[in-house]
Parts: structure tokens; sequence; C-alpha cells
């Protein structure tokens, strides 16, 4: 089969030794050159550059999802930068396991008795890594930054009169009018997460990727030794003082029990599956799911599902040029996509998968169906009608195919296919994953280094409701998320859904969203599935959580 554009077999030689697994892969595949070139550069890598540490030191070491190449977690949503950003930085609040957001940073808060004024204390102890103490004024313009690119954190700004630095310790938030969102904002789990960074580095233009990296969390990023394309590699901060309380989601204490952590970027799923099972990595972030039956019948590896939410699939349009540009082939978008054929082609194990149509999540407070007709009743006829009507003329429609993540390499393909048999020409432009989330970003034209779709997919934690789920903003260029959508009426009743208290408002308000955004087609959902993690049973101690894998807490036997 194909796994992220390469060859791989279901039934790899499994030989202790990264050495012997190469040697057999190559003489039992009748492999391709990136084969050649995988396994043998992956072996000199593990043999020179394997832990100098002294033997009472730990290394936890993992095959990452992505390769990390933008190391800005509020110029991308890329869950790589997320997670790396996770590693290093710290937030004012987060999220637990009950969905509360809770202190972290914070020691302490108060709220005004009319809901408009809430003041922060800063807990003690807090260093930045290069030795400077965390104050109230890195806090405001780390919030200033992080709220001129997160959906949720727009928001927030739009209803804020003041936020500023009182002293050292303390900034206060001065609101417009009441705002029933403030701490879940400050606590939000996932992307962008607003994380604390030192003034100097957050008065970055916040649509500039930031020059350093200087964090305050359990962490250290050792930047010496990145190599982009190969690892990402971290160190214990043992200046760093966490809360004592048990860890819970993002938040609790993050105490860091292994003193290095590397990230390494092996993009043949079978290589870093041989190394798992040979002992010679630890985690293994997002294996392909079939080979998952291969993990979970060997006794030294723990196959399990570390996101209680699981995720949903985007094929993700851009509103700005033809032909999505036109309504009418937004909705031949929607009838062209089958969830059933997207989740058996790209997981293909129902245990993992579930087809759904509402934008927010099934299983959530707002599951609906309100709109979804067009997705759930596919009409490859109706679409090419469609195509025809929006004037569609031809011209190749420019699909971004990550080549590296199998589950959306997958995706790419059966929407090109899809797409062909409507009657749309498809140029499909294959890159990695980390380069795939920098090209998103480019506003020009397709023909001259823009694009018309690419897939993804998002943590169900970042779509719960109408304000953390970006993908249905309407806020133009300057507010949406990539593939800016434009319109008025879905900002106004995203507003209204921002101030509403009351649960059954809240809901009414959630469904006329989502209506709307059907009618718009911000994003086409080609359902929800789950992504497991592999580990070696030595590691104990891994967080369930919406946003994985969290490396504090985690010890290695």
């Amino acid at each position: 089969m194909l796994i992220g554009g390469i060859l791989a077999t279901s039934d790899p030689a499994i030989i202790p030794g990264t050495l012997e697994i190469s040697k057999m892969a190559l003489l039992s595949r009748r492999p391709t050159r990136w084969h050649v070139v995988c396994n043998v550069f992956f072996t000199a890598f593990l043999f020179l550059h394997g832990p100098s540490l002294g033997a009472a030191e730990t290394t936890l070491k993992m095959v990452a999802h992505a390769d990390l190449k933008n190391i800005d977690p509020i110029w991308t949503t890329a869950y790589i930068t997320r997670n790396h950003g996770y590693m290093i930085y710290d937030t004012l609040f987060a999220l637990d396991e009950n969905l509360e957001p809770t202190p972290q940073m914070v020691s302490d808060y108060s709220i005004s008795s009319d809901g408009l004024t809430y003041v922060f204390t800063l807990r003690d102890g807090l260093y930045w890594h290069d030795g400077n103490p965390v104050t109230a004024q890195d806090c405001v313009a780390s919030l200033r930054r992080w709220g001129a690119r997160d959906g949720m954190g727009q928001k927030l700004m739009d209803m804020t009169a003041s936020l500023e630095a009182l002293n050292k310790e303390t900034l206060i938030l001065t609101l417009t009018e009441p705002y029933g969102l403030v701490l879940e904002s400050l606590g939000k789990i996932s992307s962008n997460v607003p994380f604390m960074m030192p003034e100097h580095i957050a008065l970055t233009d916040p649509f500039k990727q930031i020059p350093e990296t200087i964090g305050s969390g359990p962490f250290k990023f050792v930047k010496d030794e990145w190599i982009p394309g190969v690892k990402v590699v971290y160190v214990k901060n043992k200046n760093y003082m966490p809360r004592n309380e048990p860890p819970s989601y993002a938040a609790g204490g993050k105490v860091a029990k292994v003193d290095r952590v590397e990230w390494l970027y092996i993009p043949d799923a079978s290589t870093a599956m041989n190394a798992l099972i040979a002992g010679e990595i630890d985690l293994f972030e997002a294996p392909p799911i079939d080979l998952l039956p291969i993990m979970a019948a060997t006794p030294s590896l723990t196959v399990q599902d570390l996101n209680p939410l699981g995720v949903q699939g985007w094929v993700r349009l851009n509103h700005l040029y033809p032909p999505f540009d036109n309504p009418d082939a937004r909705e031949a978008m929607l009838w062209l996509v089958d969830q059933e054929h997207y989740l058996q082609a790209v997981i293909g194990n129902s245990e993992y998968y579930r087809t759904c149509p509402a934008f927010f999540g099934c299983g959530t407070p707002l599951e609906s169906e309100v709109g979804a007709i067009p997705l759930m009743n596919q009409d490859i006829d109706k679409a090419r009608a469609l195509f025809e009507s929006a004037g569609y003329d031809g011209s190749p429609v420019v699909l971004l195919q990550s080549t590296d993540i199998p589950i959306l390499n997958g995706a790419a393909l059966v929407t090109a296919q899809l797409l062909r048999k409507a009657g749309v020409q498809v140029e499909l432009q294959a890159m990695d994953w980390s380069t795939l989330t920098s090209r998103r970003a480019v506003t020009d034209p397709p023909g001259q280094g823009g694009w018309n779709i690419f897939l993804t997919w998002w943590s169900s934690a970042d779509v719960l409701n109408p304000i953390t789920n970006i993908g249905v903003s309407g806020g133009c260029r300057e507010k949406a998320w990539f593939g800016w959508p434009c319109d008025k009426e879905i900002e106004r009743l995203r507003d209204q859904f921002a101030r509403a208290t009351d649960p059954d408002k809240q809901r009414k308000l959630a469904e006329q969203v989502q209506k709307r955004a059907y009618e718009l087609v911000t994003y086409v959902n080609f359902g929800e599935f789950k992504t497991p993690v592999a580990y070696n049973t030595a590691l104990k101690g891994l967080l369930v959580s919406p946003v994985y894998p969290f490396l504090w807490n985690v010890e290695k036997q």
C-alpha cells in the first residue's frame, strides 16, 4: 500500500537493531530509492546522534507526526508547532479534564461585581529560560499578539477596553461589556494557544515569525541541536517550579521527569515502527491505522488513544480565487464529499472513525445536522452541474498534498479523484506538512504560488463552539483562517453567541451559525476519527488529553 506517498508493507521484518532492520527491509521489499535513503540515514542518525549524556540521565525519543520548521505557535496553527509551544512555554490558565479553565501561571484572580474588570496576579517563582523573571508586562504583550491572530483571542480583544500591567505581578483586563468566555479564552487548550513570551519577543509583528525562542515552561529548546528535517531537542528546565497539583489535561503540575527529549522526523512509517519495536525510540506519535495491529501484538508496546474527543477532518477551500470564490462551486464540494468513502480510504477500520455532519462535533452539547443535507447525500452529477453554473473554465485547481502524513495524503488523493469525476482539472502539488503550513498562508493566486484546496484536521477541542472553531469564521483576510471566508452575517451570529450566557440561546445561535456556514461552505467536514499513539511500555505517566502528547509527568523506567 501507499503510506505518505512511499511504498510500505504490513509485515516488515522485525529484528532488533536498526542495522538489521534496514538490511531486511532492503532485501525483502524491492524498496524505492527513498526507502534506501530513509533506512540508511536513520541508522547513521541513531549511531551518530544518540544521547551523549551520562548513564544517570534519561532521554525520551519520539517520532513526531511532522517536521518542525515553524517555531512560532502564534504565527501558525500547525499542531507540531503547538506541541513545541507546550514543551517550552506556559499559559496563564489551562484547561483541565472537566473542560474547566484553571489557573496555571496565575496564583489568584478576581472579577468585579459588574463583570467588566478582571485582575490577575502571577504566582511566585516564574522565570524565563534566560534567567529573567516573568512580569505582567510580558503577559500583556503576549496576550495582545495572540489576540491579533487567534479567532477566540480576536473576539476577546473586540470586547476589551484596556489591558495593562498594574505592577510586575499584576495585570488588569477591562471589558467594554460583560463577556462569559474570558477565562475559557485565556485557557484555550489548542491552536492558537495563548502562550506567554518575554515582552521583547511578544512585540514582534503577529504576522511575522518571532526571531528567537525563550519560554518559561518545563523544557528548554536546544536551538543549536535543532536540525529541520531530522530532529528537535529539548532539555529539562531545572529551574521550573510546577504547581503543587496533580496534572489534568493541560492544567496542574508540569513535572519534567526525563532529562532530555528528542523529536525525530522519520517519514517512512514502517521504519519508525521497526525502530519502536527494537527499542530504539520510545514513542510513535501518529502511526498509520493499518500498522496498529502489529504494534498492539508486540508485548513491549502499548497502543492507546490519548484523545477522548477525537478529531475532525477538513477540506479547506480558498474563497479568494476561482472557482471557489463562487458559492455554487463551494456547494459543489458538499455534494462531492462522501464521508464514509473518505474515512474508509484514510482510516479503514470503523473502530476508529464515524460519519458526522456537525460543525461543532458529534456527542457535544452543540451537535446539530442543520444544513447538512448536501454533505450527507453525495451526488456527483449535481456537483458537476454546480461547477458549470459557477462558470468553471477548466483551469487546474491547485490541491496541496501533504505526503508525509498518511491520513492527509490519502484524503488529498480522494479529493482529487472526486473532483476529476465532476469534470474538474486537478493539479496535485506534493510537499511535506511543514512546508504546506507555510504555503497555505500565501494569498497570491493559485497559478502564482497560491492554492485552491488543502486538507487538514482539527482536534474536537478546537471546534466545540462557534468561537473556538476558527473554521467557521467569516472574518475576511484580516481575521479569518487560511481560505479567508468573508461574511458579515456569520460574524454577527458569532458575536451574538460570544455574548450569550443562556445554554438554550447558545444552542439556537450555534444552529444558525452552522446553517450559515453550510450556505457559505467555510470548509467541508469529511468526518471524525481517532489517531492513537504507540509507545514502549517502559514509559509511564502519559496524559490523556485532546492535545497530546504532553511529555511532562512522563518517566522512562
